[in-house]
């Protein structure tokens, strides 16, 4: 028995001590050298192979949306290779439906660049930029929301559509030895290109909201680029059902700005919720647009009121809420922000009321 064990304990050892090995061969000894990267058939970029191929890209400021610090698990960096990847890797396929890895769909984080290869990303995206900008000013929301305006330095205006995001880079800092870039939608009036503002959530343990709630200063330095998404107002006459959590506020007030700003006529209710009264904020903000557009009505929900809130507004779930208010066969159009629960259990109770998975229109935050 004591020979079986110590037989097993060597294996293991030398399993280990391979396994090891091969990591730091891959590190130290393989050198891949130059690697060619061709993007939509322009002239090939040279860059150190080994890398990732969404690392690659970002040093030489062509940036692809990623909210996950390259780890695979967001699935927003995806591009089409078209020759040079190598084959899908295990964490790639459950973020990829049959006909994108039919069409070479990869996620760009989890290519890594051994040979030349050819890829096809969307036009805009080489139209995004980098942006330097300073703190101007950081405003509480609520306990764990913040709000904070950049004012842009370098370039000193940016184009963005409503509804859009941008990511915002985190240095290292103490407690945090990597840079990483984190997506926040716009929740600034669209008509001042000369600053943005950003709705953060505090995420425990969160590399980025750490930062900003412990370490970002009014006044300091900062980094983003963007804009990214296709979150948008469509440009018809239906009425509107916006739905929101949180820090789903952002692209929704971004929105009501563009509407105020280009004097829409168009009906919309709004839907907002939260767990309790400490949960909720911007009501002045939120009676200001009500004042501002004749046919916009604000209803905040509360699942959990307590006693001495004093709360006299809707209560339950949000998704209840909209069940209540909504009409049959609704001819409306949603647009939904907050969390993946929230939002898949929003489009649910749309479509029991007769709103079509073309009508629905949302921008999940994880």
């Amino acid at each position: 028995m004591a020979d079986a064990l110590l037989s097993i304990l060597i294996i293991s050892g030398l399993a280990a001590a391979w396994a090891a090995l091969l990591v730091l061969v891959r590190q130290y000894v393989i050198r891949y050298g130059q690697v060619q990267i061709t993007v939509n058939d322009q002239e090939p970029i040279s860059v150190e192979g080994g890398s990732s191929l969404l690392a690659a890209l970002t040093d030489r400021k062509i940036f692809i949306p990623s909210a996950c610090g390259g780890r695979g698990t967001c699935a927003y960096c995806k591009v089409k290779v078209l020759e040079g990847g190598g084959p899908v890797s295990p964490t790639e396929t459950p973020f990829l439906s049959p006909q994108e890895l039919a069409d070479g769909t990869r996620l760009s984080c989890q290519v890594k660049l051994r040979q030349p290869i050819r890829i096809e990303i969307p036009a805009d995206l080489l139209a995004v930029r980098e942006y330097e900008a300073r703190v101007e000013s950081i405003v509480d929301l609520t306990y764990d929301i913040k709000r904070f305006r950049f004012r842009l330095v370098d370039p000193e205006r940016i184009d963005f559509i409503p509804g859009q995001y941008v990511q915002l880079l985190t240095p290292t800092y103490p407690g945090n030895n990597e840079e990483v870039y984190r997506a926040y939608s716009i929740a600034s009036d669209p008509g001042d290109r000369t600053a943005i503002d950003l709705i953060i959530r505090l995420v425990p343990n969160g590399i980025c909201t750490t930062y900003c709630f412990e370490h970002l200063k009014v006044g300091d330095a900062a980094r983003f680029n963007g804009p990214y998404g296709e979150f948008r107002l469509s440009e018809t006459d239906a009425d509107i059902i916006f739905i929101a959590g949180g820090s789903g506020m952002a692209p929704i007030e971004c929105l009501l700005h563009h509407m105020r700003n280009t004097r829409s006529t168009r009906k919309a209710v709004y839907f907002f919720g939260g767990n309790a009264v400490r949960d909720m904020f911007m009501a002045e903000d939120m009676a200001r647009f009500e004042r501002d557009l004749p046919h916009f009505r604000y209803i905040p929900v509360i699942s959990r009121p307590e006693e001495g809130d004093g709360w006299t507004g809707e209560t339950g779930l949000v998704t209840e809420a909209v069940d209540r208010h909504v009409e049959a066969n609704s001819a409306a159009e949603a647009y939904l922000c907050g969390s993946p629960g929230m939002i898949d259990a929003a489009i649910k109770v749309l479509q029991a009321h007769g709103i079509s998975d073309d009508r629905i229109f949302y921008d999940k935050f994880s």
